[in-house]
């Protein structure tokens, strides 16, 4: 039953290396399907491609129903996933600076080193802005430290969050999706026909 390295089915050892076959496999993945291009991502922003919104809607949806599925069947604990701990004030002014960054440059952390890979000049310019980020944050770590560690919530998912069942939640989830897509291409078509 899964998890396979809690349950000791596969070393602690190999952690990483699965990480890192996942993380070629994904990047080829975001290269092959045009996510390398800036234009794919602030498409979402400005309205006239919501590709990516949707493969990552998605690929949400089918990892959750997924991880249900294998639950349910037996083949997996979920009690025993890691759950990133909650930090709500860290959470907000992250994911802010994270989505100017997305609109003004076009890219987010994982696509830009993909585009920075087959050597786009414009994502080895906004990966080296994340790099003088993170060296700024980490020399002014004490600085940051009370916005970092603002507002823990604990082991929280949405799910504890608006006390709901995982299916039901997925099944609203699904919905949502359902009603994103929709809204995304009468978006799409409107933003078309002003451009053209």
């Amino acid at each position: 039953m899964g998890p396979l390295i809690p349950n000791d089915f596969i070393p602690a050892e190999w952690n990483s290396i699965f990480a890192l076959l996942i993380g070629i496999a994904f990047g080829y993945i975001l290269e092959s399907s045009g996510f390398s291009s800036s234009r794919k991502l602030a498409g979402v922003f400005y309205g006239y491609d919501f590709a990516v919104l949707k493969v990552f809607f998605t690929a949400a949806l089918v990892s959750a129903i997924g991880l249900l599925y294998l639950d349910y069947l037996g083949y997996l604990d979920m009690g025993q996933l890691y759950i990133h701990p909650t930090y709500l004030k860290g959470a907000l002014i992250g994911g802010a600076i994270m989505g100017l960054g997305f609109i003004t440059g076009g890219f987010c952390p994982g696509t830009s080193l993909c585009a920075a890979a087959i050597g786009k000049i414009d994502a080895l310019i906004y990966v080296f802005g994340i790099m003088v980020g993170i060296l700024i944050f980490s020399e002014l770590f004490e600085f940051f430290e009370p916005f970092y560690d603002g507002g823990f919530e604990g082991y929280l998912t949405i799910m504890d969050w608006f006390e709901v069942s995982p299916y039901w939640f997925v099944f609203g989830f699904t919905l949502f999706a359902v009603v994103a897509f929709a809204i995304s291409d009468l978006v799409r078509n409107k933003v078309k026909k002003v451009v053209y």
